[in-house]
């Protein structure tokens, strides 16, 4: 399963979390938006796309899934 797929598993790790924000931000350059255009989409910070990036912080799971979807990727909720 794809780290964006993996967010609502139980036991998701901090790696997972991280590579979740990988996928993000390369979807947001390959789309040729930057961070603050990216937080403006959805209606956050620069600050806040920063971490969602990283996988520091803790932004919210309706933030994470509203940068994940703006930038063309879908998270999913899985039963495991």
């Amino acid at each position: 399963m794809s780290p964006i797929g993996k967010i609502f598993q139980k036991g998701t790790s901090v790696e997972d979390v991280k590579a979740i924000g990988v996928s993000i931000r390369r979807a947001r350059k390959e789309a040729g938006i930057t961070q603050g255009i990216l937080a403006d989409l959805i209606g956050t910070s620069s600050r806040t796309i920063h971490a969602i990036e990283t996988g520091t912080g803790n932004p919210s799971l309706v933030t994470v899934a509203a940068a994940a979807n703006a930038v063309g990727l879908h998270l999913t909720a899985t039963d495991d």
